[in-house]
């Protein structure tokens, strides 16, 4: 039998009772991975976790938004496992669509609490967690296309994926001296329960307007294939990754300076 990539390891994953979070659940599960699987979508996570199994997936609430929820999550997890070895960070909003002319600094703040002080709050308390137990951890965010490129009128959301990349690269330069790993995923348009809501469109109509964008045809991007690119950095497969970036968006970025009308760029 082929050893699991992921095998004893213990993982927590915000944003996890749907989406991209939960296709990561269900793959690092098959993987081997011991994982806690934190939301606050309570209902979604308590079923994502009784259809994978009590022995490998626990759900925990949390609101990454307050720093005493993400720190009693660490707890939590470290009181089950006894340790952390992976943290996927990937619980994020998007907001809505708007002109900087009508920008609304409540959503803004909101947005920005939950994508990059949410997520600064649970690098810096799995990382103390890692360093106090020695782990060589792997501590990966989740970015977006919209943190390479604009135009597409989410101001809020899109000045909040820079921000990640800018705090991955920062974390990385530190914690690399414990032989921690800090990476990120950026992917392009994902038809996941958020962006439908967003869009207030179903997930095939999302999926054919950004296959018509992509610049990769005859491939669908779906969000095991974000979960996919989460499975490598944070397997041993990548034990000399740190401080990247890595986009999946089939060279979109690279080819489009900008997206416009219906543009879902997120996640």
């Amino acid at each position: 039998m082929e050893r699991q990539r992921l095998e004893g390891k213990v993982a927590l994953i915000t944003g996890a009772a749907s989406g991209i979070g939960e296709e990561t659940v269900r793959l690092f599960a098959e993987n081997g991975a011991l994982i806690v699987a934190a939301d606050v979508q309570d209902e979604l996570g308590e079923q994502v976790a009784a259809s994978i199994g009590s022995e490998k997936v626990t759900y925990h609430h949390c609101d990454v938004r307050d720093e005493k929820q993400v720190e009693e999550t660490i707890k939590f997890t470290l009181e089950k496992y006894g340790h952390i070895d992976i943290l996927f960070s990937n619980a994020g909003i998007v907001g809505s669509f708007s002109s900087i002319l009508q920008f609304d600094f409540d959503e803004f703040d909101n947005i920005m609490a939950t994508n990059v002080r949410g997520t600064a709050a649970t690098i810096k308390y799995a990382a103390r967690a890692m360093v106090a137990k020695k782990i060589n951890g792997s501590i990966i965010c989740t970015t977006s296309v919209a943190a390479s490129i604009g135009g597409s009128d989410l101001h809020a959301y899109t000045t909040s994926k820079h921000a990640l990349v800018g705090l991955v690269r920062s974390t990385c330069s530190e914690l690399g001296a414990y032989g921690i790993r800090v990476n990120s995923i950026s992917p392009y348009a994902v038809a996941t329960p958020l962006t439908c809501k967003v869009l207030n469109v179903e997930p095939h109509e999302v999926e054919a307007h950004s296959s018509y964008e992509a610049n990769l045809k005859g491939v669908v991007l779906k969000a095991k294939h974000i979960a996919e690119a989460a499975l490598y950095l944070a397997s041993d497969e990548a034990a000399y990754i740190s401080g990247h970036i890595l986009v999946v968006d089939g060279g979109f970025s690279v080819v489009k300076r900008s997206t416009t009308s219906f543009a879902p760029v997120y996640t």
